[in-house]
C-alpha cells in the first residue's frame, strides 16, 4: 500500500547503498514537515553540520535502497502500515546522521590473587540512535561509580553462582533471513516464499515471537536427506546455484554450460537418492504410522477387489495395503460413496466429492483422478472432464452444452442427484447450475445434436408424457429450466400472475406476483440471477440461446 500511494520508493530491491549522484538531502528536507521527526531534521540540518553520508553498500544495480517519497502521518496511514512507514523513514534518517559517540571507561581491580575488570559507557552525543528508536543507547548509557586510582573499596558481597548451559532459541523468521542472504539463498523477493513453502508442507511451525519450531515431518525429512546425501541439506548447492545466475545475468556465464552442468550433476544426486530411499523409508516407519495403519476401509480396489482406506489426514488420500498403491483424491472437501457404481474401465468404486458449505459436486474414480487412461488427460480430473469416448460417467456421455457464463466449461448433467436433476458447469471457475425437468423420472442425455450445438435430453416422468428437446431452442423444455443461486435459491422463474399477468415466452414482466400462470412472463426476478445474467429483459430460454 505505501509504495502504490507513493509514499516509499520500490520496496523489493536488495541495494543498500545510494548512488553517488543521489540527491540525498532533497528526500530529507521533505520529511521536515512531519509532526513526529521534523525536529530532529531540523536540528541535523541546521545544528549538526548537516547529513553525513551512508556508509558504503552493495549496489546490485537495480533500484536504490528503499526510500521515503512523501510525508505522510499516522492518520494517513494507521495501524502496523504505518510502523513500517516511520521504520523506514527512521531508519532512512539515521543512515545520514552523525555516529553515536560515548565515553568508554575501564577499571581494573584485584581481589586477593584474583584480578577483575568492568567497563562503563556514558554517552556524549546520542547520534543516529536519537532517531532509529533501539535498545542501543540503554546498552551503552551504563554507568559505573566514579574510582580513583589505587583507591580501596568495601566488599558488599561475594556470590558463587552455579549454572548450566542452556540450549540456544529457534530460529525467528528475521534470523533466518539473515542467514539465507549471508549464504546467498534466494533474494529479497523470493525469501519470504520459501519460507511460507516450509511452513505450508508442515515442516515447521510458526510460534510466538515469529518463531520457526521444526515439526517432526521436517525434522525426519532433514535426517533422512543426511543419511543418503547430506550435501541436500547443506547450503552449498544452492548458493552456487545462484551465484551462477547472478554471473549469468552479469554476463560472465553462459546459460547452456550452467545449465548442463548443474543438471548432470542433480541427475546423478536423483539417481543415487533413488537407489538408496529405503533409508528414508526406515526413518519415516520409525517416526510415524505406517499408512496401512491408519484411515478407514472406504471403497473397493479395482485390482484386488479388497477395501482402499481413506486418510483423512491432509494430504487426504485413498491407499490399498494389499496392492500398496495410494490414489490421489480432490483436496477440502467431503468425499463419499457413489451408490458402489464401478468405473467401466478400471472397476475401481466411483466416488462424490463436494467442497464443504458449497452446492458443488462432481464424481471421479481414484484410478482415473491419479492415472489417467487417455494420453491427453491431465491428473487431478473428475468424471465431469474426463474426455473418455465410452465411459458412461464422462463429459463426453453426460455434457449437453457449451456454459454461457465462462469460456471454457461445459453444462454437465449430474446423474447422482436424481431425482434433483441438475446441470452444472464443469469448470472449477464457475459456480453456474441449473435445475431442470422437476419430478421427472429419468433425464437421459441423447447423441444427437441440436443445430444449436447442444445435445438434445429426453425426459420421462411418472404421471405426465414424455419430452424431448434442446434446452434453449425448445420453449417447453426451456420452461423446465430454472438457474440455481448460489445460496441455492431457484431464479428466473416462468410462472406468470396471479390473476392478470400477462406474459410471453420472451419473458414479459407479469403484474402479479407470479403463480401458476403458463407461460407467463414470471413475475420480478431474482436479484442473484439479474447480477449473473446482466439484461434483466430476457428469461432463461433467452440467455441460454448464443
Amino acid at each position: 500500500i505505501i509504495f502504490s500511494q507513493g509514499y516509499i520508493s520500490y520496496p523489493r530491491t536488495e541495494t543498500n547503498q545510494y548512488h553517488d549522484n543521489y540527491n540525498l538531502k532533497e528526500q530529507v528536507v521533505k520529511q521536515k514537515a512531519s509532526g513526529v521527526w521534523g525536529g530532529y531534521i531540523n536540528k541535523l540540518l541546521n545544528e549538526k553540520g548537516g547529513i553525513q553520508k551512508p556508509r558504503k553498500g552493495q549496489d546490485c544495480g537495480d533500484h536504490p535502497p528503499i526510500t521515503p517519497m512523501r510525508v505522510a502521518s499516522e492518520g494517513d496511514l494507521g495501524g502496523d502500515t504505518w510502523r513500517i512507514y516511520s521504520y523506514i523513514v527512521r531508519h532512512f534518517i539515521a543512515t545520514v546522521s552523525h555516529d553515536c559517540k560515548y565515553l568508554l571507561c575501564s577499571v581494573l581491580f584485584q581481589l586477593g590473587t584474583e584480578s577483575f575488570s568492568c567497563e562503563g559507557r556514558t554517552i556524549i552525543d546520542p547520534g543516529f540512535t536519537e532517531i532509529l528508536d533501539t535498545n542501543q543507547t540503554e546498552d551503552l548509557n551504563e554507568r559505573i561509580p566514579k574510582v580513583e586510582k589505587n583507591q580501596i573499596l568495601e566488599i558488599e558481597q561475594i556470590l558463587l553462582q552455579e549454572r548450566h548451559t542452556t540450549a540456544p532459541e529457534y530460529l525467528s523468521e528475521a534470523e533466518l533471513i539473515t542467514l539465507m542472504e549471508k549464504h546467498g539463498i534466494g533474494t529479497d523477493a523470493s525469501i519470504p516464499t520459501h519460507i511460507n513453502n516450509i511452513c505450508q508442507r508442515n515442516y515447521v511451525t510458526v510460534t510466538n515471537g515469529r518463531r520457526l519450531v521444526p515439526n517432526p515431518l521436517g525434522i525426519v525429512l532433514v535426517h533422512g536427506y543426511q543419511k543418503i546425501d547430506e550435501q541436500l541439506v547443506f547450503p552449498t548447492i544452492r548458493s552456487s546455484v545462484e551465484k551462477q545466475l547472478n554471473l549469468i545475468a552479469q554476463g560472465r556465464a553462459c546459460f547452456e554450460d550452467v545449465l548442463s552442468f548443474y543438471v548432470d550433476i542433480f541427475e546423478d544426486k536423483f539417481e543415487f537418492f533413488s537407489k538408496n530411499i529405503q533409508n528414508m523409508d526406515d526413518l519415516f516407519e520409525c517416526s510415524f504410522t505406517k499408512l496401512s495403519e491408519t484411515g478407514k476401509p472406504f471403497s473397493k480396489c479395482g485390482k484386488c477387489r479388497r477395501y482402499m482406506k481413506l486418510v483423512e489426514a491432509k494430504p487426504a488420500r485413498l491407499h490399498c495395503s494389499t496392492c500398496n498403491e495410494t490414489y490421489s483424491v480432490p483436496q477440502n472437501g467431503m468425499i463419499k460413496l457413489y451408490q458402489e457404481l464401478k468405473c467401466p474401465l478400471d472397476d475401481f468404486e466411483i466416488l462424490l466429492w463436494s467442497r464443504h458449505g458449497a452446492s458443488k459436486t462432481y464424481s471421479f474414480c481414484p484410478n482415473c483422478y491419479t492415472n489417467p487412461t487417455l494420453e491427453k488427460m491431465e491428473k487431478n480430473l473428475g468424471c465431469n472432464q474426463c474426455l473418455h469416448p465410452t465411459c458412461k460417467h464422462s463429459a463426453l456421455q453426460l455434457g449437453v452444452g457449451p456454459c454461457t457464463a465462462c469460456e471454457d466449461g461445459r453444462l454437465i448433467l449430474e446423474p447422482f442427484n436424481a431425482p434433483k436433476w441438475i446441470l452444472s458447469c464443469n469448470s472449477p471457475k464457475c459456480s453456474d447450475r441449473y435445475s431442470l425437468c422437476k419430478g421427472a423420472q429419468s433425464v437421459k442425455v441423447k447423441d444427437e445434436v441440436c443445430k444449436c450445438g447442444r445435445k438434445i435430453l429426453d425426459v420421462s416422468y411418472k404421471d405426465k408424457a414424455a419430452l424431448s428437446g434442446c434446452m434453449a431452442c425448445d420453449t417447453a423444455m426451456a420452461n423446465l429450466v430454472k438457474f440455481v443461486a448460489p445460496d441455492g435459491r431457484h431464479s428466473g422463474s416462468r410462472g406468470g400472475s396471479r390473476g392478470g399477468g400477462r406474459g410471453s415466452n420472451r419473458g414479459g414482466r407479469g403484474s402479479g406476483r407470479g403463480g401458476k400462470g403458463r407461460r407467463g412472463g414470471g413475475g420480478r426476478q431474482n436479484d442473484d440471477y439479474v447480477q449473473s445474467h446482466p439484461n434483466k429483459n430476457t428469461n432463461l430460454a433467452d440467455f441460454i440461446k448464443f
